[in-house]
């Protein structure tokens, strides 16, 4: 971390324009504190003494879902298969892949990840993070010596980091059996309590710790509900995610078992509230979407994988338009930019509807600004983080949007953003800072050559082993 510059403890920024929760303001004064928070944030305010940032500045993004060793199989499974080619054959090439992967692999897949991230424009990161044991599926050692392999790659990326322990028991409803693919995701529950009582130990400060009980298919109602109280008797608020209703076959299964759907079954049965996130749900009925919306849940939503695996398209705009919260992640990694995240997520609301501009919050304001806002805010509370809105007291994260790209020419204020998340400019992105400290620098990474490096060298030697 030695490239790193220090937090300055009067550092001061000016901003031509910068998106407050307000919406877009002009001439934002921004003062850091020296614990990497933000002390100030003043609009129609002077330069006078201040380091002035081009273009736009946007509050932090945080990418509410990641399994990152995923990243490292990114174009391995596009070939023509059958008919029924689907997230469930797709499931069978990744546990192919984990087969030979090793705890340094995990580290270096895991960093070179997280650097795209900073300079795809999130802040911070939710690993939901399953891969517990060794390739044979005995038990490393130290049981969480993964997840503090997580910990090392965030550490020195740079990124703010929520890691969830996830608890995954079952290879389906009913306690049917795990198959030989998923045997390095089990943990006891004594093991799993064992795990995060290490995680809670081993943390940055700018870490959170949570759970992620990986579905209801892969949990009974019990090991769910001992997991939940695991978490809640170490901390209270903890976030608590989970996978559901992200294909039919899940859905016509949970029915099979318990007559309800997931959503419907876990509305009924857990007091789901602001800790919860339920990642994709991309198969929710509308009088899911209504339940939904009534909670302070966060959906989270991960458009570039869901399109990649054919998931669906999840209902965004009802959800939105009752009240509902959203979040972007990026899951499998076949993309890692915040824009392109939104971009896409806009992109398949105005397939759904056959019109423009859905999830722009009122008539006549920024799509771009209403869907940053929007993710900003989910993504802070889905991982738990002081993140997501430029507002003293937050932590000071933050992202510039430079103008000097020819697709922003001429643009000001919302524009630039809508022109970066729309137009065909892929590397908007030039400055990033997470807890006062800049990460990414003129569209540089602070470490991205070594990182880049190690990543390299664990690929080839993966893909030397072979299939």
């Amino acid at each position: 971390m030695q490239d790193r510059q220090p937090i300055s403890p009067q550092a001061v920024y000016f901003a031509r324009h910068a998106l407050l929760p307000s919406g877009m303001c002009k001439n934002v004064r921004i003062e850091l504190s020296d614990d990497g928070s933000f002390s100030s944030v003043t609009p129609q305010a002077s330069p006078d003494g201040a380091t002035e940032l081009p273009g736009v500045v946007l509050p932090g993004m945080v990418n509410l879902h990641s399994h990152a060793f995923q990243r490292a199989m990114a174009g391995l499974t596009e070939r023509g298969g059958p008919l029924t080619d689907s997230f469930w054959t797709w499931r069978e090439v990744m546990y192919h892949f984990l087969r030979s992967l090793g705890p340094d692999d995990v580290e270096a897949i895991a960093a070179q990840l997280y650097v795209e991230l900073l300079r795809g424009g999130f802040t911070g990161v939710v690993e939901f993070h399953y891969l517990h044991r060794d390739p044979q599926g005995e038990l490393y050692e130290n049981p969480a010596e993964l997840g503090l392999r997580i910990s090392h790659a965030a550490e020195q990326t740079g990124i703010g980091l929520t890691l969830l322990a996830s608890l995954y028991q079952q290879g389906g409803f009913g306690a049917e059996p795990l198959s030989p693919g998923q045997r390095r995701f089990y943990l006891s529950d004594d093991q799993f309590g064992q795990v995060i009582t290490t995680l809670m130990a081993h943390r940055r400060p700018l870490d959170r710790i949570g759970i992620a009980p990986h579905s209801l298919r892969a949990v009974t109602p019990q090991a769910l509900e001992q997991a939940t109280q695991i978490i809640e008797s170490i901390d209270p608020r903890a976030p608590i995610h989970l996978h559901i209703s992200e294909q039919p076959a899940e859905v016509a299964a949970c029915l099979s078992w318990s007559q309800k759907t997931p959503i419907d079954w876990l509305l009924d049965h857990v007091a789901v509230d602001g800790r919860y996130c339920l990642i994709h749900a991309t198969h929710a009925t509308e009088a899911e979407i209504s339940r939904l919306a009534r909670h302070a849940v966060t959906i989270g939503l991960c458009p570039s994988t869901e399109a990649n695996l054919g998931d669906g398209i999840f209902a965004a705009a009802a959800l939105i338009s009752g009240g509902g919260r959203i979040g972007i992640g990026t899951d499998s990694h076949v993309g890692t930019s915040a824009l392109d995240e939104l971009r896409l997520l806009e992109y398949s609301q105005r397939l759904r509807h056959g019109r423009r501009n859905v999830l722009a919050k009122q008539e006549g304001v920024s799509t771009g600004e209403s869907l940053w806002l929007a993710a900003a805010g989910g993504g802070a509370q889905a991982s738990a983080q002081p993140t997501g809105v430029l507002a003293a007291g937050s932590r000071a994260d933050l992202v510039v949007l430079s103008d000097d790209r020819p697709a922003l020419y001429g643009r000001h204020g919302s524009q630039i953003l809508d022109a970066a998340m729309f137009g065909p400019d892929r590397d908007a992105v030039s400055d990033v800072m997470v807890q006062g400290r800049w990460v990414v620098r003129s569209r540089r990474h602070f470490a991205e050559e070594s990182i880049a490096a190690r990543f390299r060298s664990t690929v080839e030697r993966l893909a030397a082993r072979g299939p």
